[in-house]
């Protein structure tokens, strides 16, 4: 569906470090650097950092939240745990099984260093 998700930081270098750790745990290859954005290339899309372009700071989106895809909870828990381990925030409820209207997930929350909200999904059979 979306070709693309760019997201906006104030560090690219530490949201480099963050970012190639976390999606490291999903098998994506560390960032391409190109000037002032990052770029983590997938055969399904391109996840992407920039620092704004009309030089104002990066503010989280009040709301928002990216999803990345695991393949397991095991995957989705050492997603968390990179993430924790280099600057990331734990946030909401621990890693674990949620069951709702979309079934049964296993989710792990994060906020990066700049204060998106990220999360590690597994959808469980």
């Amino acid at each position: 569906m979306f070709s693309h998700v760019m997201i906006g930081t104030n560090d690219l270098d530490k949201a480099k470090s963050f970012y190639d750790a976390l999606l490291g745990t999903l098998g994506v290859p560390p960032a391409m650097v190109d000037g002032h954005r990052i770029f983590y290339l997938t055969p399904t899309g391109v996840f992407s950092v920039s620092k704004p372009i009309n030089g104002e700071p990066a503010t989280a989106p009040n709301g928002g939240t990216i999803g990345f895809a695991c393949s397991s909870s095991e995957q989705a828990n050492a997603w968390h745990a990179a993430g924790v381990a280099n600057g990331g925030t734990s946030i909401e409820d621990p890693p674990g099984v949620r069951e709702g209207g979309m079934g049964k997930m296993y989710l792990a929350y994060l906020r990066d260093p700049d204060g998106n909200k990220l999360c590690a999904l597994h959808r469980m059979q």
